[in-house]
């Protein structure tokens, strides 16, 4: 399990928390729920709520980063496969994209306010940002030494390729990348360009 961003103590009270204040903003949006609808909800009292979260700002942000680690889980089953360089490459990058669709749109309102509140979920990402970034750094290093990518800035390479995915986050969430493809032609076109710029060996 990816390690915690933020310093909440990790208890069945607070999963329980978290999953009430989830299902909570998801219905009702952020802005419209309040700490004492999510005390009341979770059974827990506001006395054991303000406990774990001293604010709606930091359980909002703990409901972000449980998402995040859960997303992190994910890249990490992809990494510790069998499989080659190239194609892990490919596979993180869709892991990535597919699940923070996923999370986004399973949220319902929480959408909208993942988007309007984009600087504050920011803080959450930092951690994440520099374990995905290593994660691209480790399938480079091994395509790299494989003889399978021919790559001349391995650290570089891994930073522009988590910055470009991030930066496709919102089009691909809203369905604007290749709306006119269907997914085995627009995979294609994403392999060739993943492929191209890593000088991938071998035919495509």
């Amino acid at each position: 399990m990816a390690e915690s961003m933020i310093l909440v103590p990790k208890s069945k009270t607070s999963d329980k928390l978290l999953d009430t204040a989830r299902r909570l903003f998801a219905r009702m949006g952020v802005e419209n729920t309040t700490m004492n609808d999510i005390a009341i909800a979770s059974e827990k009292g506001r006395r054991t709520l303000y406990t774990y979260f001293k604010s709606k700002e930091a359980i909002y942000l703990a409901v972000v980063e449980s998402e995040l680690n859960v997303l992190l889980d994910t890249m990490k089953q992809v990494i510790d496969t069998e499989a080659s360089p190239d194609v892990k490459i490919v596979k993180i990058i869709y892991t990535h994209l597919e699940v923070i669709k996923n999370v986004v749109e399973r949220n319902g309102t929480l959408r909208a306010d993942f988007f309007r509140d984009i600087w504050n979920v920011e803080k959450v990402r930092k951690e994440f940002d520099i374990k995905e970034i290593q994660f691209f750094r480790d399938i480079l290093r091994e395509g790299q030494e494989k003889g399978v990518f021919c790559i001349d800035d391995i650290d570089m390479t891994a930073e522009l390729m988590h910055y470009c995915i991030k930066g496709i986050e919102v089009p691909y969430i809203r369905g604007r990348i290749g709306e006119n493809l269907d997914r085995e032609t627009c995979m294609k076109y994403v392999t060739n360009i993943i492929y191209g710029a890593l000088q991938r060996k071998g035919n495509l």
